[in-house]
């Protein structure tokens, strides 16, 4: 596909939410090209937004919530789901509370919204993370293997000590079609048992036998089951919904044991970092020319990927053996001095603080101090280290950064500076 998708014309859902058992009403509105899927209190003030992004998780603990300062969205991962099985790029999610409804607990009526609604094909490009290599994660009892694959194909196993579930399995292709007929209207489930346990720790509190499974110790509680293998298609829609917050379609063969929200917002981290992302840079060479006043041999800054304004950004450093610090470092082992991690690190952080001033030109980014510097594994020729920073602090012209560098989904450097903005 050479164009990016949003919905044709709005749609209106309303109901209460899973766990905070809030009414609400949910807008799926349009969006321009290159707004990524966003969530909008329209119930506080200014209507702030949250991007569906890993970065933006707030809590995994029987949901996926996400968050940005005193702004939270609850159990965002069964709209997210059908998004991501449409393969909708620009998409925002406005809600006057604090969790998307229920519906019937399951996405069925995120699906039939935006099936009803229409596509809206604009253009621009789609961001796609690829798989190139297979990739593994764990997390708890949480494993995934991860291959190429041309599409999205999911295959998740289950297991639990419960005679309506044991061990089950399914692997689903997905696409608008698969999801439609084999997974979306699979129903959140929970044990009648850990009831008041939940609802002690805030969540639960909307959840009935009209939108959640809920098994005794032998049965069910006053409801049947759609399919006999409904627990694990409901992992899977699970699932596809955390895997929306990569914030890009993705191209890969998982294979899930026993996932949780908590080990599939793993796997979307490793991925973010790892796959190859299929989709303009941001900024290539020349505009980074324009911004930074380094040159060769100095220049350790390839791309810049992505870029929130005062906030964070994301560089790329391709390491070839024709660096010149290959030659005495160390000859017949070359490895990428530590320093000059820690500059190519810096180098993406100050993209990130002159790329916000007026004239670029007439400025230049002297860092102070380096602190909390961790190095965790050789980069080698060949790599390519993935930079991710964050701003912690900006107060006039100095600010904090937290920067992490990532090869193949693996993290090799870790600091914390602070940096000036100075005249030339």
């Amino acid at each position: 596909m050479t164009s990016r998708r949003t919905i044709a014309q709005p749609a209106t859902i309303r109901g209460t939410g899973l766990h905070t058992g809030v009414t609400t009403t949910l807008v799926l509105q349009p969006a321009s090209p290159n707004t990524g899927i966003q969530f909008q209190r329209t119930d506080l003030p200014n209507g702030p937004r949250v991007r569906a992004t890993v970065d933006a998780v707030r809590d995994t603990e029987r949901r996926t919530s996400l968050g940005d300062g005193d702004v939270t969205i609850e159990t965002v991962e069964h709209v997210l789901a059908a998004v991501m099985a449409h393969s909708i790029d620009d998409l925002v999610i406005a809600l006057d509370g604090p969790e998307p409804p229920a519906g019937d607990g399951s996405a069925a009526c995120f699906e039939q919204a935006i099936r009803e609604s229409g596509i809206d094909e604009r253009q621009g490009e789609p961001v796609i993370h690829a798989v190139a290599v297979p990739l593994t994660v764990r997390d708890g009892d949480a494993s995934y293997v991860i291959g190429p694959h041309a599409g999205l194909r999911l295959t998740v196993t289950i297991a639990a000590d419960h005679p309506l579930i044991g061990q089950q399995a399914g692997s689903y292709d997905i696409g608008p079609d698969t999801f439609r007929a084999e997974l979306a209207g699979a129903r959140t489930f929970g044990f009648a048992s850990d009831a008041a346990g939940l609802r002690e720790r805030g969540l639960a509190r909307g959840a009935t036998p009209d939108n959640t499974i809920v098994l005794s110790e032998d049965g069910l509680v006053g409801s049947t089951l759609r399919w006999t293998d409904e627990f694990v298609r409901h992992k899977a829609v699970d699932l596809l919904g955390d895997l929306a917050l990569l914030g890009a379609r993705c191209r890969a063969d998982i294979v899930a044991h026993r996932p949780s929200h908590e080990g599939n917002v793993a796997l979307a981290r490793t991925l973010k970092r790892a796959a190859v992302r299929q989709a303009p840079s941001i900024m290539g060479i020349d505009e980074i020319l324009g911004i930074l006043p380094h040159r060769y041999p100095m220049l350790l800054v390839d791309r810049i990927l992505e870029v929130e304004e005062g906030k964070r950004i994301v560089g790329l450093k391709n390491v070839t053996i024709n660096e010149p610090f290959f030659q005495g470092h160390f000859p017949g082992h070359p490895i990428m001095p530590g320093v000059l991690i820690v500059e190519a690190m810096a180098q993406v952080g100050g993209m990130l603080l002159l790329g916000a001033v007026e004239d670029p030109t007439d400025k230049v980014v002297y860092f102070m101090s380096i602190d909390g510097v961790k190095f965790r594994r050789p980069v080698v020729p060949g790599d390519q280290i993935r930079f991710e920073l964050e701003m912690l602090q900006f107060r006039g012209k100095t600010c904090r950064l937290r920067g992490v560098g990532y090869v193949d989904g693996r993290l090799v450097a870790e600091a914390e500076m602070m940096a000036r903005i100075v005249d030339r």
